[in-house]
């Protein structure tokens, strides 16, 4: 999809009752599935700092992440989704300001763009979705992934996916219930697992970030 969609989250820290509270609340469990991330950028980190996340999911492809538009709390996040590999390497020309590289996939520009590995490492994912009662069939399920990646780290998220800007505000209203039905305080702000990774393994790299995201935890995934 070549537009992407827009994905609205929230992260939070999930407690030794969230999956309890899950299914008291409707939510089903979709999939338990592992996979391995890995993430691409300058040595400068030119992409992350401006705050475009290129990733590659064992068994899914590539995925860069575009900052959306203001207006979201800042205990949430919303990001466009760009899955196809010409509409990556197009945004990526120009985040890079890069000309010329052809029609080739996301893997032959990471050279010529100078995009080396900066993260890679796997995660134990269950994937829960519910629906509000009373919402309307045609309404986005929420989705609640609770993540615990190898280094020991453990987050979940919140999240809806929507086509337009329009869907973004009834989006946040959802997140933001279902986010206190799980009891999670409201001002909790729980890194993304790609941060805690840049800060105990990549510590001069996490320091580079947070000299641009100091306002604003950046997401990374």
């Amino acid at each position: 999809m070549a537009q992407g969609l827009i994905e609205v989250e929230r992260k939070f820290v999930p407690g030794p009752g969230t999956e309890e509270r899950l299914q008291e609340l409707g939510g089903s469990l979709e999939h338990q599935i592992t996979f391995r991330d890995t993430y691409y950028d300058t040595p400068e980190l030119n992409l992350m700092r401006s705050d475009h996340w290129l990733r590659q999911r064992e068994g899914s492809g590539w995925e860069l992440k575009c900052p959306g538009a203001v207006g979201v709390p800042e205990t949430h996040t919303k990001y466009l989704e760009l899955t196809s590999d010409s509409a990556i390497v197009t945004r990526l020309c120009q985040v890079l300001e890069a000309e010329g590289l052809g029609t080739g996939g996301v893997a032959a520009v990471l050279g010529p763009l100078g995009l080396q590995e900066v993260a890679s490492f796997v995660t134990k994912r269950s994937s829960w979705k519910l629906m509000f009662s009373g919402a309307n069939e045609e309404e986005p399920l929420l989705r609640v992934d609770l993540d615990t990646a190898d280094f020991g780290y453990a987050v979940g998220e919140v999240e809806a996916l929507v086509h337009e800007e329009a869907e973004v505000p009834s989006a946040l209203e959802k997140i933001q219930s279902l986010s206190k039905m799980l009891g999670v305080p409201a001002q909790e702000r729980a890194p993304a697992k790609l941060i805690v990774y840049l800060q105990r393994f990549r510590p001069e790299d996490y320091q580079r970030l947070l000299q641009v995201h100091s306002s604003k935890e950046a997401t990374g995934d």
